[in-house]
């Protein structure tokens, strides 16, 4: 049986050098489908590639801004520049289109979907890294910052 979709939302990260722009849909019963998702792989290049980024998953899903119910934005940990790009752009997104805007912990985007115990590393540079532990997709310790060993 089909479920119908109740609202396309446009997810952004930038916590990485991927910036990364989806598009998820929800059903009836809150279940995910990932629609659409375009990353570059560039530390450098957030402001230059993250609204083309968003525009490309956009025409893949074959959809518009105004078919968009909310934003959800990853908020690191991760760089201060890149964070500010993907936050302010989803501030930007949310407020010209009248929906709601969701911060979450970059970490946790990926944790939520693991199952058992599971350690969720970015690179932090200056020879460190980002973590959270996470149990079933619950986050039990973090995130923090350290040395890798």
């Amino acid at each position: 049986m089909a479920h119908a979709v109740t609202g396309a939302i446009l997810t952004i990260d930038t916590a990485t050098p991927a910036v990364t722009a989806g598009l998820v849909a929800l059903d009836e019963t809150e279940r995910r489908t990932v629609l659409a998702e375009r990353v570059t792989l560039d530390a450098r290049a957030h402001a230059e590639r993250l609204t083309p980024n968003v525009l490309a998953a956009l025409a893949d899903a074959g959809l518009g801004m105004t078919d968009l119910t909310a934003v959800v934005v990853g908020c690191g940990p991760g760089p201060f520049t890149g964070l500010r790009v993907g936050m302010a752009s989803a501030a930007a997104y949310g407020h010209a289109s009248g929906i709601a805007v969701h911060g979450v912990c970059s970490l946790d985007a990926i944790g939520v979907c693991t199952t058992g115990a599971t350690l969720v590393v970015t690179d932090a540079r200056r020879r460190e890294v980002y973590w959270a532990r996470y149990r079933d997709g619950v986050r039990v310790a973090g995130p923090a910052v350290s040395a890798p060993a």
